[in-house]
């Protein structure tokens, strides 16, 4: 059983909410945000990424807290984001690009989290987990949601639709400029709250999609406001936006490396025939966003497709019975018998030699990044089941780094979760 609760959200007017939208903080680089925001000086990325507006200020300096704080509170004052009078839910949809996801925004519980009724499959990294935990206790609100997952074993996502299509007024409509429309629709009524409480009460836990980082960092808030005495009841909650599971999208995260470690071409490719049957391709749809296997059937294979001078490779390898189901991912197996044991790269996170190339990108992209030069070979993934990421987290394992790109990924600054 997990809890929800309804929250007077802090949110732009409509009028105002394609001006105040914003990609979420952590998919652009200072550089990006800076740029964002001199575009547009009422963009949300002033409040999610401080930094860019503070240039040669180390980006965990106080003064970049001090300025998410400003921001926020001027951003209230202008008007651009105003609080509602009374709690509710707030349903989230996002359509275009052929998809259509719909979730509900609502609180959810720090309790509930260290119980592991909120479940997670990725380890956080301390600096990104000080970084929000700090931004959260300058700004006093949850500024981006956490993307959560349950298993819809009753129609919940029905219960969703039902209430999409009796509301009638939409309080948020962006047109976003990957041709996605996002919008967000207020649930209000006692009756309806008290429906949605009901039914996601018979859910036994949620999964974290999207957002370990900003969920550790408000289990770290709320314990740090309990020992100072200053918890509200509303900092023993964080922000979530809740999907059923067969309704979200999972990519792969392609590798791209800079170097082959001293091996030529023909050497590398002779060490990995040693792992591997490898087959060239021929043509590849490289606007596809991951490349359909061709020789080796993924069930009875692991499937990886490589680009390397020029051309595209199937690379399989037969599926071995008795290995745990983090050991049997294709990326466990292509990091242990390729970026390891060939190219001597032991630290999947730390190594400036491997880089990620995440989610709803076509090959074209990762392709180009070899073409151009900054990179000598390139491994597209296949995308790891949503049932396979809901095993591994009720094992209670943790997958490897960039193992899973969801989708949606949702704006901020639509829905913020004040602690007061």
């Amino acid at each position: 059983m997990v809890d929800i609760f309804p929250f007077p959200a802090v949110r732009p007017p409509a009028g105002a909410a394609p001006l105040v939208a914003a990609v979420p903080y952590d998919v652009v680089t200072t550089e990006e945000a800076a740029a964002c925001i001199r575009k547009n000086r009422s963009s949300f990325l002033r409040v999610s990424r401080p930094d860019a507006e503070l240039p040669g200020v180390l980006p965990d300096d106080a003064r970049v807290y001090a300025r998410a704080r400003e921001v926020f509170g001027e951003f209230r004052e202008r008007g651009l984001l105003v609080q509602d009078d009374a709690p509710a839910m707030y349903l989230y949809r996002l359509t275009g690009n052929g998809n259509d996801f719909l979730g509900l925004g609502c609180a959810v519980s720090v309790r509930d989290y260290e119980e592991n009724a909120i479940r997670r499959h990725e380890l956080t990294r301390y600096d990104k987990e000080e970084d929000r935990t700090r931004h959260i206790d300058a700004v006093n609100a949850h500024t981006g949601p956490v993307v959560l997952l349950f298993e819809d074993r009753n129609d919940t996502h029905g219960v969703l639709e039902t209430l999409w299509n009796r509301i009638t007024h939409v309080d948020a409509d962006v047109r976003w400029e990957d041709g996605t429309v996002h919008q967000v629709k207020c649930v209000t009524g006692e009756g309806d709250l008290s429906t949605l409480e009901r039914v996601f009460r018979a859910v036994p836990r949620l999964y974290i999609a999207d957002g370990h980082h900003r969920a550790k960092s408000a289990v770290n808030v709320c314990l740090k406001r309990k020992v100072e005495g200053r918890l509200t009841s509303e900092a023993t909650r964080f922000l979530g936006v809740i999907f059923a599971h067969d309704r979200v999208k999972i990519h792969g995260y392609s590798r791209i490396v800079s170097d082959l470690s001293g091996l030529s071409p023909r050497e590398f490719m002779d060490r990995l025939k040693g792992s591997f049957s490898v087959i060239p391709c021929g043509e590849v749809d490289t606007g596809a966003f991951h490349i359909q296997p061709a020789h080796f059937a993924p069930k009875e294979c692991h499937v990886i497709h490589m680009f390397l001078e020029g051309t595209w490779y199937e690379c399989g390898r037969p599926r071995v019975g008795g290995m745990d189901r983090i050991e049997a991912l294709d990326v466990s197996v292509l990091q242990r018998e390729v970026l390891t044991g060939i190219l001597g790269i032991t630290d999947p996170r730390g190594d400036p030699r491997l880089h990620y190339l995440g989610g709803a990108r076509p090959i074209a992209d990762l392709e180009a990044m070899v073409r151009n030069g900054g990179y000598a070979v390139a491994f597209s993934m296949q995308p790891v089941g949503v049932g396979t990421v809901i095993e591994i987290a009720d094992a209670g394992g943790i997958m490897p780094p960039k193992s899973t790109w969801f989708e949606p990924k949702l704006l901020s600054g639509l829905v913020v979760h004040t602690l007061d």
